[in-house]
């Protein structure tokens, strides 16, 4: 009896799999609402902003956020004030003590602005809509105005039930689908905090967290449909041959890749053999002008020693004197007058997604070498000296491309 009846449980077994491995996520899942943070701690007792030293490493020297900088007299103080970061909750003095030609809130909507006339392609309607972009970066609030409707899922791996919000993951999220502030305001976004390591007397990178992370971006993209598929994965960090679990990321970057995701993070030479840079702009220069653009601070002097190493495989991305969501409340917002190169990551996974909007059949190798072709080189004076740069990313330019 059980001989004839095998075959057909087997079927029936086989039609039960099938269906559970085909049916959809439901969505959005949220699995946490990590709290807000308050940044009352970071400058209780804030003082005039010294000179901005470009070799410390530092980008925080003059860190302004939610600081109450009413007593301070910085009429005089627009360099260290331009480096500096500042927030929605930072209290300022009153103009007159302000440098001239200093204005936080204008300071902020130009930050809030992506540049690169990326304003202009959603205007025509390419933004992003109906593709994927996956982050995975630090515990986030999941409510900021910037992202809540394109949140889809939220999940965490090796993150405690009583995590705050940290800064970064709030700002990865809002500089690529934020409303005002990201690059593809119409993807959707799917987000898994993580810790890629442990913690003890200080942190231990271990990569096999990430990887973890990695692996279930691409299994939850098994069972998104597929016009909503995810096709572009952010991550902010990069990893080392000699760190805990690189093999195993290494493997799962691999596995996402040939799953159609285009794997953007800060190891994207030895995950694709390509080069990128994030720029620098002044606080009060147009970031919709090319011209405002230059080598950032912690990395002009190497341009200017190296000018034609710099500029003949890297791809310039946008990344100082940025707005992003903060994570003190869900319309708060945070300036940073020198980023790091975790904001290009997220800036660039935006662009993917208004690139798979516009051809949908798009590869990272196309999207890539469009993108070389299509970059605008400038000229740009330091110490009397003119210096090519470039390729810049030139957003309308590789849609236009893109088009063809």
């Amino acid at each position: 009896m059980f001989g004839k009846t095998r075959p057909y449980l087997i079927f029936i077994v086989a039609l039960v799999l099938l269906a559970a491995c085909a049916s959809p996520l439901p969505l959005p899942k949220i699995d946490r609402q990590p709290a807000a943070v308050s940044y009352s701690f970071i400058n209780p007792s804030p003082t005039l902003p010294p000179e901005f030293d470009a070799a410390s490493g530092d980008p925080f020297q003059n860190d302004y956020r939610s600081a109450d900088l009413r007593k301070l007299d910085l009429s005089l103080s627009l360099e260290g004030l331009l480096y500096s970061d500042f927030d929605s909750l930072t209290k300022w003095p009153s103009p007159s003590q302000l440098p001239a030609g200093f204005d936080p809130q204008k300071i902020m909507e130009l930050g809030k602005d992506p540049g690169l006339g990326v304003r202009q392609l959603h205007a025509q309607g390419i933004t992003g809509k109906g593709i994927g972009i996956a982050i995975i970066d630090q515990p986030m609030i999941v409510d900021h105005q910037e992202y809540a409707s394109q949140l889809k899922l939220y999940e965490e791996i090796n993150i405690k039930a009583d995590t705050e919000s940290q800064m970064h993951g709030p700002a990865v999220s809002s500089l690529a689908v934020g409303k005002t502030v990201g690059t593809a305001p119409g993807a959707s976004l799917y987000f898994i905090a993580d810790w890629p390591g442990t913690w003890g007397a200080t942190f231990e990178y271990d990569f096999s967290y990430l990887s973890r992370a990695v692996r279930r971006i691409v299994e939850i993209n098994k069972s998104l449909p597929a016009a909503n598929k995810i096709r572009v994965l952010s991550m902010s960090i990069g990893w080392g041959s000699t760190q805990k679990g690189y093999d195993d990321m290494i493997k799962a970057v691999d596995e996402a890749k040939r799953a159609g995701i285009f794997v953007i993070s800060m190891s994207i030479h030895d995950t694709y053999g390509w080069d990128m840079l994030g720029m620098g702009r002044s606080a009060l220069a147009d970031p919709n002008d090319f011209a405002s653009f230059s080598p950032s601070p912690w990395w002009e002097q190497d341009f200017y020693a190296n000018p034609d190493t710099y500029n003949k495989n890297f791809l310039y991305i946008p990344m100082d004197a940025r707005v992003a969501a903060s994570p003190t409340g869900k319309s708060d917002y945070s300036f940073f007058g020198v980023g790091g190169m975790s904001w290009t990551a997220p800036y660039l996974a935006g662009i993917y997604a208004l690139a798979c909007q516009v051809d949908p059949k798009i590869t990272p190798d196309k999207f890539w070498s469009t993108a070389l072709q299509t970059g605008r080189t400038i000229q740009i004076e330091h110490e009397g000296k003119q210096y090519s740069f470039g390729k810049i990313l030139d957003p309308h330019a590789l849609m236009a491309a893109l088009e063809e």
